[in-house]
């Protein structure tokens, strides 16, 4: 039977094509976390427990760079004072299956992208439609960096600075695993979503939500609502919220430019049409 044309479904038709998507969308991430939790071994050893080595590659370049300008930091210390530690009897099974699901969407999130995209595209222009292919590379690409930035920056600078943080000498870091994988991942997803902002605001100038205009008005605001962001995804201190802070506002004033070609070009689409 021929697919229905966009104008011709009904509500409930749309319902029905959006679940074909999210069901190869689940299919995909499951497929992937399998494969995930095959290698969860080398995963954990090499790749989420890495950051409680002090040789991880953020710690060396931080630590390094105090040593040039001549400052004392928890950088460069011998080693991490926290233990990882299970108390719970599913505790670790947990934390692995868990874990293999999130590599599974991070893995997959081109795919996510895609389908999501073949969901929206019937609503677009023609012409729209021939910038899928930049659109599902921008988005992944954006995400893949944004993932990056939190494991590389913001989730070393919050273990370090939790696991050195003490009220007392009295209290050891004996930290649940349960916790520890909460802040990476946490880090990790929110930082890659987080660098979605100008896909997000692309899209909310097509279907005119929001204006370059807006968007300048309320940049002071904007400020304040990254520096709380800053302060939800990072450990409060003020050297961590300002280097989270630096890429959002960068991508916000991206967001700005991109917002600004997207109604030049609706003006000169509707000055053809006159």
């Amino acid at each position: 039977m021929a697919k229905k044309n966009i104008n011709e479904m009904s509500f409930l038709d749309h319902l029905e094509d959006l679940r074909w998507h999210l069901i190869r969308i689940c299919l995909a991430v499951i497929i992937v976390a399998t494969l995930v939790f095959i290698f969860s071994r080398f995963i954990f050893d090499e790749i989420i427990f890495a950051p409680l080595e002090m040789d991880f590659p953020t710690y060396s370049f931080l630590c390094n760079g105090a040593n040039f300008i001549g400052v004392d930091t928890t950088f460069c210390a011998e080693e991490m004072p926290m233990i990882l530690q299970n108390r719970t009897m599913g505790g670790q099974f947990s934390a692995d299956i868990w874990t293999a699901i999130l590599g599974g969407f991070i893995i997959s999130f081109p795919y996510v992208i895609y389908q999501l995209w073949k969901f929206i595209s019937p609503g677009l222009h023609s012409n729209e439609r021939k910038h899928s292919r930049g659109f599902i590379i921008i988005s992944s690409l954006l995400f893949f960096v944004g993932v990056l930035f939190g494991y590389y920056i913001v989730t070393p600078l919050s273990i370090n600075f939790l696991a050195n943080y003490s009220i007392s000498k009295v209290v050891d870091n004996q930290i649940d695993i349960s916790s520890y994988i909460a802040l990476v991942r946490n880090s990790v997803l929110a930082s890659g979503l987080i660098f979605e902002l100008p896909i997000i605001i692309y899209f909310f100038t097509k279907i005119g939500l929001v204006t370059p205009e807006i968007l300048r008005k309320y940049r002071k605001y904007a400020l304040v609502v990254v520096l709380i962001l800053s302060a939800i995804i990072t450990p409060p201190d003020v050297v961590s919220q300002v280097i989270v802070a630096i890429p959002i506002i960068v991508l916000y004033q991206i967001s700005i430019y991109i917002s600004k070609i997207v109604i030049r070009n609706q003006k000169r689409k509707e000055k053809k049409h006159v």
